[in-house]
């Protein structure tokens, strides 16, 4: 997995260079310091709200998606022209939905939670910080990223399977 903040200051780069960026499976990236510690800054929080009227106040989104969203935001100058205009060319799910199930997907090796953190360092996963703090929907796309991978998997069988005949025949003729 990646580290949130690593990942999110490449990202909101590449934004605002005017590159389109679609971050995929949000649920299993990573924050490094222990889960506890995470999750008590996450209800930290929570706790910032507008005192007279919370619903002007700061949204708290709970989805690993939103989170991300949120992180990306804060790297970029979102009140204006050109930060808004960044914002939209990204788009973040949970899980890898229909249309990109089929692109190939790519890392970003400076924010790779293995090349960037002290093995042995604590580390929490989004998706169980989000879990804790009142995202439903952790199930649900845990079920549905099982059914894309038993198709992705039976897809990369028929394609080994096809590379292996091409092979074959290259070698005959």
């Amino acid at each position: 997995g990646h580290l949130i903040g690593r990942l999110a200051s490449t990202v909101a780069k590449q934004l605002l260079n005017g590159q389109r960026v679609v971050v995929v499976r949000c649920e299993l990236l990573n924050v490094s310091g222990s889960f506890y510690r995470n999750k008590l800054k996450y209800f930290a929080f929570l706790r910032k709200r507008m005192n007279s009227n919370p619903c002007h106040g700061p949204f708290h989104f709970r989805a690993p998606s939103k989170i991300l969203w949120r992180t990306i935001r804060g790297m970029i100058p979102h009140k204006t022209q050109r930060g808004m205009e960044a914002l939209n060319r990204l788009k973040v799910f949970e899980g890898v939905p229909a249309p990109y199930d089929k692109t190939k997907r790519m890392v970003v090796p400076s924010a790779l939670r293995v090349l960037r953190l002290k093995p042995g360092r604590k580390y929490a996963s989004v998706g169980r910080i989000s879990r804790e703090v009142g995202w439903k929907y952790g199930d649900v796309v845990e079920k549905l990223e099982e059914k894309r991978k038993v198709k992705s998997a039976a897809y990369f069988e028929a394609k080994k399977k096809l590379n292996a005949l091409r092979a074959k025949a290259e070698q005959t003729v």
